[in-house]
Formats: C-alpha cells, sequence, structure tokens
C-alpha cells in the first residue's frame, strides 16, 4: 500500500518548514551525494553506530564482497574520515539516501503526512520536532545494533527516522482522517489509524526478526524506523503549545 492523498481541508499554515525539508533532502542528494555516485561523502556523513558509541571516526579500506544472492563481486566502499563530531552524522544523515527509490519514497511519505504536523505545531516547533525524532531515532537503531550484537562498522542514512516521527505524531492527532492508498491498480481510503497502524506493525514485526529481518535487514534500519514512531507519538505532545485543543480530536 502507496498513500497518495489525504485530507487537507483544515490547513491554515503555509508548509514552508516541510517544503523546505523536502528540498533540502533533495538538494544533499543530488548535490552534495551526486545523486549517490559521490561514495566518499556518503561513507563520511552516514551514521556509524560504533563512531557514536565511542566517539571516535573511524576509517576503513575499502573491500570486495561476493553478492550471496547473484553470486556477483563488487568494491564495498569503506569509511570515509569525517571532517566533524560524529555526533553531528546523526543530523547530516537523515538528509541523505542511498538511492533515487529511497529518496522519492521518503519524499512521498513526508509530502503527504508532514503539511498537516507543521500546521497544528506551527514552523518553528515542527522543525524542532523533526530533528530530534530523527536524531532519536538514529539513537535507536545505534542502541538496537550494540544490544544485539550486530556490526556496528555498518553505516546508516535516510530521513526515514524523522518522518517515522510525523507519522507517530499525525496517527495521534488524526486517527479518523481518511488517507487515500493506491493498492495494485485502485485506490481505498482507509482511516490513518489503519493505514499508519498497519506500516508501523510490519515495521515492529521485521525489526524483531518475525520476517528474516533483525534491526537492519535488507538494508533497512527497521530499529530507527519503531524507534521513530514511538518518539514522535510521545514528543507531539510536548511540542504543541495548544495540546489541549486536540486531545480526542477524531481528525
Amino acid at each position: 500500500m502507496i498513500p497518495i492523498a489525504d485530507d487537507n481541508s483544515d490547513r491554515t499554515l503555509t508548509p514552508v518548514v516541510n517544503y523546505l525539508l523536502l528540498a533540502a533532502n533533495i538538494a544533499v542528494f543530488v548535490l552534495l551525494q551526486g545523486m549517490g555516485t559521490n561514495d566518499r561523502f556518503t561513507y563520511a556523513f552516514s551514521t556509524v553506530p560504533m563512531e557514536i558509541v565511542t566517539g571516535k571516526d573511524v576509517v576503513t579500506p575499502a573491500r570486495r564482497v561476493v553478492d550471496p544472492m547473484s553470486g556477483q563481486s563488487f568494491v564495498q566502499p569503506g569509511l570515509q574520515a569525517t571532517p566533524v563530531s560524529v555526533y553531528l552524522t546523526l543530523v547530516v544523515s537523515m538528509f541523505m539516501h542511498g538511492g533515487l527509490a529511497h529518496l522519492a519514497g521518503n519524499m512521498l511519505y513526508l509530502w503527504i503526512f508532514g503539511d498537516n504536523i507543521e500546521n497544528v505545531l506551527g514552523h518553528a516547533r515542527y522543525l524542532a520536532f523533526y530533528l530530534v525524532c530523527g536524531v532519536l531515532a538514529s539513537l535507536a537503531h545505534v542502541f538496537t545494533t550494540v544490544a544485539t550484537e550486530g556490526n556496528t562498522l555498518v553505516p546508516s542514512l535516510g530521513a526515514s527516522g524523522a518522518i517515522s516521527g510525523v507519522l507517530g505524531a499525525y496517527m495521534l492527532l488524526f486517527p479518523g482522517r481518511r488517507v487515500r492508498m493506491l493498492m495494485g491498480l485502485r485506490t481505498v481510503e482507509m482511516p490513518a489509524l489503519v493505514s499508519i497502524g498497519m506500516w508501523f506493525l510490519f515495521q515492529l514485526v521485521a525489526g524483531m526478526g518475525l520476517l528474516g529481518g533483525g534491526s537492519q535487514a535488507g538494508g533497512v534500519a527497521y530499529a530507527a524506523h519503531v524507534g521513530g514512531f514511538i518518539a514522535g507519538l510521545i514528543l507531539v505532545r510536548v511540542f504543541d503549545p495548544g495540546r489541549r485543543r486536540w486531545v480526542g480530536r477524531r481528525g
């Protein structure tokens, strides 16, 4: 299921910050990551669990690996030197993506759901909320990787942790709001509680490894999605200056 639209009839603010976040993500991918070809930048500013835990920059050599599915070998770039504090990668990496499909999927979700949260929180609070959710999501991935004895040298990147926070806030604020979903060749409308709830359930199950996943299976950091979503559920109450207005609101 792919979300393609929601109800914006009650929106009163132009979602300037959401537009800027969309533009920033696209600009970083195109200009700094070279549409995914600039490995030096990508492997310097991605979040590496080992670096976050130790506070020390880690540089590794490139190595040739074999794809177990296809049997083809390719050169995997090594981690590059990070010219700033490694802790800043928690922020920078949330504006980076692994490919066009990764970017497009994240931007679709941000486009549809982010404007509604900005309308509730206001511009400045929405920006702060988005960034904090993204950082907490990355820390959730780091913690899970260490706790499960995963590979702490595998870098992670992407806006999905922050956007998961937006989804958590949306489900809490607008549980009954209709979201139009693309299912195969047809569209259906369902309440946000159902559409986002099913998305979260998949992230939770996959993150627990019940679908052959783990904290980062197939290149997906499920722990970051779950952590960001829970952060959004909790923090939207803190960031919303008029939270008494929306308690019990059905969308």
